[in-house]
């Protein structure tokens, strides 16, 4: 299972420099409920509305969402490891949440904050 990060979701939208390969599309993806609305604020403020809509839409379409309950919202107030951003925190404390579930989670993100925090609590980084 892999843990997707906005950083990479929009780097596949927007055909950034760093692009993920095609075999993270084939893995089973994860990610907070904060991704939907992080790719449509991007995407809104880029002005890609018209053009990237439907890619926007399929990309979602393809990761299992977790809600931010209040164990993942309790998690995101304590401190990490790492000084972390308020939607960083939140999506950390996502991942901290299904790995405390039992699952084997990796991270793929192309943000340096979220991999060393991720690092230092041992998360798995997936090599996008």
């Amino acid at each position: 299972m892999i843990y997707l990060d906005t950083s990479v979701a929009l780097a596949h939208l927007c055909a950034e420099d760093r692009c993920p390969p095609d075999e993270l599309w084939r893995e089973t993806l994860v990610s907070s409920r904060l991704l939907q609305h992080e790719i449509w604020t991007r995407i809104h403020a880029r002005g890609l509305s018209r053009t990237h809509s439907d890619a926007s839409r399929d990309l979602v379409g393809r990761v299992a969402l977790l809600e931010l309950a209040v164990p993942v919202l309790a998690r995101a107030l304590e401190p990490f490891p790492v000084q972390m951003r308020t939607l960083d925190a939140l999506h950390l404390a996502s991942l901290e949440f299904l790995r405390a579930q039992g699952h084997k989670i990796a991270l793929a993100s192309y943000d340096d904050r979220m991999l060393a925090a991720a690092k230092k609590l041992g998360v798995p980084i997936y090599d996008c």
